[in-house]
């Protein structure tokens, strides 16, 4: 977000013309193809394209300028669903009110997305984003003893 507001006020003060921002696809909360270093979904819901379809709605209504669905993403045809993203940055009030909103929802869906998985270090950083942020309320996940599954 820091990167994101400084080219917003650098095309603000003329030192640079407009900037997109685009990710092609969300490794936050897309599915998790096994074949990929950021695979670290523990419980199954990798294969599902909710969250990348929540992602991508959630980017939208919170000022992406264009959003996509996609199958593939690196990894070849039909092995992920995910989501994509844009956005114009022109210097403006508005670009940088709908950087600050779009991208804190985009990165702490994804780390939410991974706490509900059972990824230890995602349920750390987003009961650390709770502290930080009056506001961000997550559910978290409740773990199921092991010796209750087997």
């Amino acid at each position: 977000m820091k990167i994101a507001s400084a080219f917003n006020k650098a095309i603000a003060e003329k030192k640079i013309s407009p900037v997109i921002l685009g990710r092609d696809h969300h490794d936050v909360s897309g599915t998790d193809s096994p074949y990929r270093e950021t695979s670290n979904i523990y419980d199954g819901s990798r294969f599902t394209a909710d969250m990348a379809i929540q992602n991508v709605i959630g980017d939208s209504f919170r000022g992406a300028t264009w959003v996509s669905i996609h199958n593939g993403g690196g990894v070849g045809w039909g092995e992920v669903i995910n989501g994509g993203f844009g956005m114009v940055l022109d210097g403006s009030k508005d670009a940088q009110r709908r950087l600050e909103s779009m991208l804190f929802w985009d990165v702490n869906n994804g780390i939410a997305r991974r706490s509900w998985a059972r990824n230890k270090e995602a349920l750390f950083a987003i009961r650390r984003e709770m502290e930080r942020t009056p506001g961000l309320v997550v559910t978290l996940p409740h773990f199921v003893k092991e010796e209750l599954l087997n």
